[in-house]
């Protein structure tokens, strides 16, 4: 019998890495783009973890993120595996369907107008 250690390329070895989908992606940037067009928003990253995925928003190059989307598949069953965090760290909202999550950063587009 020849006994060899797998190989590093086999797929049962294999670290999969969780990432946004297309859908998702379109979804974020469609508010990413609202927020930068009114001029909140200046730059983003996407982090894939092999957990979780994060989409970090910040309002200058180089400064920590005001915003992180994160998508925790393992929360599925649970309370959503979408949630936005605030830059100290606070859940401001999570759950299933990530335009529903995503609507806690649009009341910031949300302004009022001075009728004249």
């Amino acid at each position: 019998m020849n006994m060899q250690p797998p190989s590093p390329f086999s797929k049962g070895s294999a670290t999969t890495q969780v990432s946004f989908d297309r859908k998702e992606l379109s979804v974020i940037l469609a508010v990413y783009g609202r927020m930068v067009a009114a001029g909140e928003w200046r730059d983003y990253g996407i982090s894939t973890l092999r957990d979780m995925a994060v989409f970090s928003v910040f309002r200058k190059t180089a400064e920590h993120p005001i915003y992180r989307i994160e998508k925790h598949p393992q929360l599925r069953g649970r309370q959503g595996m979408y949630s936005v965090i605030g830059m100290d760290g606070r859940i401001l909202k999570r759950g299933h369907d990530l335009k529903t999550v995503l609507r806690v950063l649009e009341r910031k587009l949300i302004r009022s107008v001075d009728p004249d």
